[in-house]
């Protein structure tokens, strides 16, 4: 008896000493934040999955540093995953500018369908080369404009000053609609809008709502521009330690994460919508092809190889 006890306490431990805990980043600072609810659901259907060997926890509140930090923490394997927005991808993964390109994106709709299909998966491991393993596209909502008045029209953007973040594809979608460019912190767009510093700013609704935007530019129009995803990776030096069922429990349960922040990004953006209706903030619908129509040059500047021009086609083919 006592040997077999023994046994059992030695099993035990080895199994406890097995466990691998992946410790993933996410600079936002709610514990309900969508993507940090995710991925802690991701870790609970892990554990689950794995009998307990695989966990994850999630370090949010930029507790590990910026985005581009933990993504090169990521790459280095001090660090096992991190969740960072799309346009920090651009420049170090050629084939993740696209999803960031404006007027790409029908609706919401036509964007999951693209990121639930084959696309998709060609898009999530656009940065393998550079040791980064897509495990998943998180919604980071659809941005419009919003300024004192309505922007339906081509007219009625031309001449504004729009902040923007910086980027070039973006500097450059201001400038084809006819309107002015100014990158500046999100932190400065509040005051900068109430100075009239800037006319106009772009965002999705839990930002405008969050920051209070809609105090200072009470009309959101909605032109719903930019669709740009938020993804999951995981090293590769991480993943690679991983037996093959492991990395298959890990993308189910990335999978399955997916699904609960769509549904708590939807729930956010009903939400930042009635507070801003409240506040007395208006939304105005768009037409969006003239505005679709005027991205040519930016089409023609920024998708420049046949591999990118391939996928932008598809995505557009996709119904």
């Amino acid at each position: 008896m006592k040997k077999t006890l023994g046994l059992l306490l030695t099993l035990l431990a080895a199994g406890a000493a097995s466990a691998l805990e992946l410790k993933s980043a996410d600079v936002h600072n709610a514990d309900d934040y969508p993507t940090v609810a995710a991925v802690r659901h991701l870790g609970s259907l892990l554990a689950k999955s794995s009998g307990g060997a695989l966990t994850v926890k999630v370090f949010n509140k930029g507790a590990l540093g910026s985005e581009k930090e933990t993504l090169d923490q990521v790459k280095l394997g001090a660090l096992a995953m991190t969740r960072v927005h799309g346009a920090t991808l651009a420049s170090m993964c050629p084939k993740s500018l696209v999803p960031t390109l404006p007027f790409l994106f029908r609706s919401v709709a036509h964007q999951r369908k693209v990121f639930d299909g084959p696309l998709g998966e060609e898009l999530l491991q656009a940065c393998d080369h550079q040791g980064l393993v897509g495990l998943a596209f998180y919604d980071a909502g659809a941005r419009s404009l919003y300024a004192r008045r309505p922007v339906k029209t081509l007219a009625d953007a031309r001449g504004l000053k729009v902040r923007v973040p910086q980027t070039d594809v973006w500097v450059a979608a201001m400038a084809a609609i006819g309107a002015n460019a100014t990158p500046m912190p999100i932190g400065e767009v509040y005051t900068g809008l109430k100075t009239g510093l800037i006319d106009a700013a772009e965002n999705n609704l839990p930002s405008y709502a969050g920051f209070r935007h809609m105090e200072a530019a009470p009309v959101y129009s909605r032109t719903e521009h930019a669709m740009t995803p938020d993804l999951l990776f995981i090293g590769k030096r991480v993943w690679d330690k991983l037996t093959p069922t492991q990395q298959g429990q890990l993308r189910e349960a990335a999978r399955a994460s997916v699904q609960l922040q769509r549904q708590l990004w939807d729930a956010a953006e009903a939400q930042a919508l009635a507070a801003a209706k409240a506040a007395g903030a208006q939304q105005v619908d768009v037409e969006r092809e003239p505005f679709r129509q005027a991205m040519a040059p930016v089409y023609a500047r920024f998708v420049n190889t046949p591999e990118l021009q391939r996928l932008v086609k598809a995505i557009q083919e996709t119904k």
